[in-house]
């Protein structure tokens, strides 16, 4: 029999195969340098990227790597993000530094993975400029690291693997969790969207949703193993479900997800207003396992702009969906992302966002300078905002945002919340940072033992966008 007849043409058996070859092809470079190689991967972007990054650092470990630094590194892999051009040119950069490290390095590999390798032009830049480049995959296989790491020790030829899209969803390997008491969970992946200034939809394919059996059964395994929080990620949660054989919403998931033991806390992002259903925000006033925060994006408070934008709603049908949120869940922490500048916003648009900002008072807002996107509708659009003006309204913005942010912050003080603790303090080792169901953070005196732990502290003092406190005891 032919070795390629012996490999499985099913997933994820097919991967199975190739990293127990690759761990022979480690193992030998392992003993050519006489230590264990080092991989090290580096994270640009959001949480889908995150998580795909814990997927590429579990299949590295299982064959044979182990985690270092950049710097130190037999392996290094770019995660990419490219939902803004700076993106990419901070890749390049980083692309710049490694040349000279790998002519030093002759057994040294780099790889390029994630959006901005699903965009022609880079790949074309990367093949003609960047030729000490090894490996180059997307988005849609990310899962096959270990049979792109074959392929690339069995040659000498630069690997590119990109796929325009895909149906395909494969996971069930092995995955390295930042923290073993909380995760990220894939429930859905790509975009059918549009917005007018975004290039997801083109860098992620189209929507396509993980059955539900899948998802419920790698959520109870988590839960074996100790997780308590997790967080649903997708780009539109929302319209989870549309396109499977079954017939289920994302509330019916959430209520299946908050039946399983051991998990204590969920999350979820992001949500899309065209899609925040009655049904949704029932199961989250319901549901006491629901985290009392959602990110509801919001991008500009004028109909006439959210209309260019391509976002489907209206400011009115956006100021409704609070309202339901507020009577159902009357002390939720909405959060939002906005932007500034948008091609045609004049400075009536600008104010009804700023009208928005000051109706809904966000917990807080992540704003943007409008910038253009190549290969995105709005970065063609003639009506391009000027920069002097674009900045000093975003300056105006993010005053307004703070104050707001501030006030909102400060409500808490006083009181006795649940804290899960991430982690030591990064600046006073006395003390445990972590997070309220709203996602506020908290540093308190503790002892590393709770990490992991969901206890209560007394919320002693806002300083901010963070409170200090102190755990109470047993009894207190």
């Amino acid at each position: 029999m032919s070795t390629l007849q012996m490999v499985p043409v099913n997933e994820p058996d097919r991967q199975y195969y190739f990293i127990d070859k690759a761990r022979t092809y480690v193992r030998q470079l392992g003993e050519a340098l006489g230590r264990t190689p080092r991989a090290c991967i580096t994270t640009f972007g959001c949480q889908m990227n995150s998580k795909d990054s814990e997927k590429l650092l579990g299949v590295l470990e299982e064959i044979g790597y182990e985690e270092s630094s950049e710097e130190m590194a037999d392996l290094v892999i770019f995660n990419t993000c490219t939902v803004r051009e700076n993106a990419n040119t901070r890749v390049y950069g980083r692309l710049g530094r490694l040349k000279p490290v790998k002519k030093k390095n002759p057994h040294m590999m780099i790889g390029l993975c994630g959006c901005m390798m699903q965009e022609e032009l880079v790949v074309n830049k990367l093949k003609d400029s960047y030729r000490f480049v090894d490996l180059i995959f997307g988005t849609h296989n990310v899962y096959k690291l270990a049979e792109l790491l074959v392929m690339r020790f069995e040659s000498k030829d630069m690997i590119i693997d990109i796929w325009e899209d895909t149906d395909k969803i494969v996971e069930d390997l092995p995955t390295e969790r930042k923290y073993p008491f909380k995760s990220g969970v894939n429930i859905m992946f790509g975009c059918n969207n549009f917005c007018t200034y975004c290039i997801v939809p083109y860098v992620r394919g189209r929507e396509r949703s993980r059955r539900p059996e899948a998802i419920l059964s790698e959520i109870k395994r988590l839960a074996s193993e100790g997780v308590v929080e997790i967080m649903l990620l997708g780009q539109n949660v929302n319209s989870y479900g549309r396109g499977l054989p079954e017939e289920i919403t994302f509330a019916k998931l959430l209520e299946q997800i908050a039946a399983i033991p051991g998990i204590q806390r969920i999350r979820f992002m992001t949500s899309h207003p065209k899609d925040l259903s009655d049904e949704l925000i029932e199961v989250m006033a319901r549901e006491e396992k629901i985290c009392n925060h959602l990110h509801l994006p919001v991008q500009a408070g004028s109909s006439r702009v959210l209309k260019k934008m391509n976002r489907i709603y209206t400011k009115e049908g956006y100021l409704t969906l609070v309202k339901k949120l507020r009577e159902k869940i009357p002390d939720i922490s909405l959060t939002t992302d906005i932007i500034v500048g948008f091609p045609g916003e004049t400075e009536e648009d600008f104010l009804e966002t700023l009208a928005v900002v000051k109706e809904v008072r966000y917990d807080s807002a992540f704003t943007f300078l409008y910038s253009k996107r190549s290969n995105t509708p709005a970065a063609t659009m003639t009506d391009q905002v000027p920069e002097d003006i674009a900045k000093e309204r975003f300056d105006r913005l993010l005053k307004e945002v703070q104050e707001i942010a501030h006030e909102r912050t400060q409500r808490f003080t006083g009181q006795v919340l649940d804290v899960l603790v991430e982690e030591v303090n990064q600046h006073d080792p006395q003390y445990l940072t972590g997070r309220l169901s709203n996602n506020l953070l908290v540093h308190f005196p503790g002892s590393e033992d709770l990490i992991g732990q969901i206890v209560p502290v007394k919320l002693s003092e806002c300083k901010g966008f963070y409170y200090l406190g102190e755990k109470l005891e047993q009894g207190e």
